[in-house]
């Protein structure tokens, strides 16, 4: 396995797996934290970065510790707050507001209306006067240009919701290009703080104790406040780093969470909503035709003409058509199910947006501490 590849499968395996001890982030299978240095499995192209990274450290101006990384730090602290607006963005949370819409109008809408029975005289008498079919028609109509303008609004709130999944992508390759370059400035730094506490301050202390020059002796005491300096910078990038090993699942939560939702829209528009409103129709053709038939009925009452015994006869083979009412109920009854389910998932997708928010916020207010501390240090 190439050095590259070797990065790319600890990036991709730490990501997967956040809650992974930090120090093990760079370990291989059978080694040990001693064995394994941070700047062995960067691509070569970081390696070689890291390398011209180490040799522009100089012990010798401890100023150039206040840059170092800083650069960084504030392209991710500005990541974060792009991160607090995303998931605050509020058209994303439409779906729950549409979904609930379209449930009160389904809630409106009774099937059994739709039935023609023949009631008797206590039952016409104590029973609830019923809707003329006219009023039924009218108002299956109404509810059904209403679902259809609605069904319209949820197709626009899916393609928001793929928009922002492609826009998810985009912020989670950029926070993986934070966590690849803050582990540059890492691996550099590592690299001059062992080439100074295993080399170079050693050598330069045995040379001032032999010479007896107190000047040397003090050049070693600065070189060995630069190391401790140094260390301390490394702690403060590897926080740095946690933040986009901490932001990375997140991201890809939400993403999640879209795609869900979207299966559960587009499952409802393309295939439930469709198949209610076919139902519908084919209900509302039978309650016409047979309106039409006991209308004419009721004009022959001396006998039934021809047409009236052809149009009988269709109602007697449509009879067991009715049925349709009661698939209808079903259908009905399914897509009712699918959108309440459909709203839990948007309801805890917004809990987690807001959590993330919180989680997000708090990392930028630890990440602008750290930023306040390199700059009150030097």
């Amino acid at each position: 396995m190439t050095d590259e590849r070797q990065m790319k499968n600890i990036t991709d395996d730490y990501f997967s797996d956040p809650l992974g001890e930090s120090n093990n982030l760079f370990m291989q299978k059978g080694e040990t934290a001693e064995t394994v240095r941070l700047i062995d499995v960067l691509s070569p192209e970081n390696q070689k970065r890291a390398y011209e990274l180490a040799n522009k450290l100089d012990p010798t101006n401890h100023r150039t510790m206040i840059a170092y990384g800083a650069a960084a730090q504030k392209k991710l602290l500005s990541f974060s707050h792009t991160m607090i607006e995303h998931v605050q963005r509020k058209d994303v949370g439409e779906v729950g507001d549409i979904v609930s819409d379209l449930m009160e109008k389904l809630n409106e809408i009774n099937p059994d209306e739709l039935r023609v029975e023949k009631k008797g005289f206590f039952r016409r008498l104590f029973s609830k006067p019923s809707k003329s079919v006219h009023e039924v028609l009218s108002n299956y109509q109404k509810a059904s240009a209403q679902i259809d303008r609605m069904s319209v609004r949820l197709e626009r709130s899916k393609n928001v919701l793929t928009a922002d999944i492609h826009l998810l992508e985009q912020l989670y390759e950029h926070n993986k290009t934070y966590f690849e370059d803050l582990n540059v400035y890492i691996a550099a730094a590592e690299m001059k703080y062992e080439e100074m506490t295993k080399k170079l301050i050693p050598e330069q202390k045995k040379l001032a104790e032999e010479s007896g020059d107190r000047m040397k002796l003090q050049e070693v005491n600065d070189l060995i406040h630069f190391a401790e300096l140094l260390e301390k910078r490394i702690y403060d990038l590897k926080v740095s780093r946690e933040i986009t090993i901490q932001t990375a699942p997140q991201i890809r939560l939400i993403q999640h969470t879209n795609r869900t939702v979207i299966d559960k829209i587009q499952s409802s528009i393309m295939t439930s909503i469709p198949l209610w409103r076919n139902q519908v129709s084919i209900a509302l053709t039978l309650l016409r035709q047979r309106h039409a038939i006991e209308t004419q009925a009721k004009l022959n009452t001396s006998r039934m003409d021809a047409n009236v015994k052809e149009m009988a006869q269709i109602a007697q083979e449509n009879r067991p058509a009715m049925v349709e009412i009661d698939s209808l109920k079903e259908t009905q009854h399914k897509l009712m199910s699918s959108l309440e389910e459909t709203l839990h998932i948007q309801e805890e997708g917004k809990q987690k947006r807001n959590q993330a928010e919180q989680e997000i916020t708090e990392r930028e207010g630890n990440l602008k501490q750290v930023l306040d501390t390199v700059d009150s240090r030097y």
